[in-house]
């Protein structure tokens, strides 16, 4: 029973990040674009894919992972999610430097780019703290780290619902939805075994 569960929940998590990415390879857009586009806006699917996993990380609500490598898968992941989306940007910027220039000062025309600078951003951000986390200490890395969050997954769904492209609307919209579901979920989780370890922690102190 375990193991047919076990199975169930990666196969779901594997389905739920495939069958975009392959909905997206068989866009006749494609046709129209060059290679080095083609690889960036994989790579911003990749991304949207990654930003899925981090959180069941987080919650440990994946199957045979313990504790210590799941929060190890976590940091790996999120360096690759890092690496995709420089790719992302990077190879958006080689086909078209006038419309990265505007998306970056906040100048772009196309509604989605603000969104997606944001989650840039705070991408960057969170593998900058994430380098300086014992200097921060652990209570205000996780603040820090949890707002953070928040403002990736929000910006990465608003700008990839917005994004008219290869994507196709309801695998992405799915993926969107599963992504600010598990996100919404896990820090909800967290908040309430935090509130219940430090209610246990006073009432401790007290006797």
């Amino acid at each position: 029973m375990r193991l047919a569960k076990a199975t169930l929940i990666w196969a779901a998590l594997a389905v739920a990040i495939c069958v975009p990415i392959a909905a997206a390879a068989a866009s006749p857009l494609l046709a129209w674009r060059g290679p080095v586009y083609i690889l960036a806006g994989f790579a911003g699917i990749l991304a949207l894919g990654l930003m899925l996993v981090q959180p069941v990380l987080a919650g440990g609500s994946l199957p045979g992972l313990p504790a210590y490598r799941g929060r190890r898968a976590h940091r790996w992941i999120g360096g690759a999610l890092v690496v995709a989306v420089v790719v992302h940007v990077g190879g958006l910027w080689i086909t078209s430097p006038p419309d990265m220039i505007d998306a970056l000062l906040f100048a772009s025309p196309t509604p989605f780019s603000p969104f997606g600078v944001i989650a840039m951003w705070a991408i960057f951000a969170v593998a900058v703290l994430a380098a300086l986390r014992r200097r921060l200490g652990l209570r205000t890395w996780r603040i820090a780290h949890m707002s953070l969050a928040v403002v990736i997954v929000a910006g990465s769904v608003v700008h990839g619902m917005l994004v008219e492209g290869t994507m196709e609307t309801m695998s992405k919209a799915a993926l969107c939805a599963l992504v600010l579901g598990a996100t919404i979920k896990v820090m909800a989780d967290l908040r309430v075994w935090r509130k219940r370890a430090t209610s246990r922690g006073e009432s401790t102190a007290r006797r």
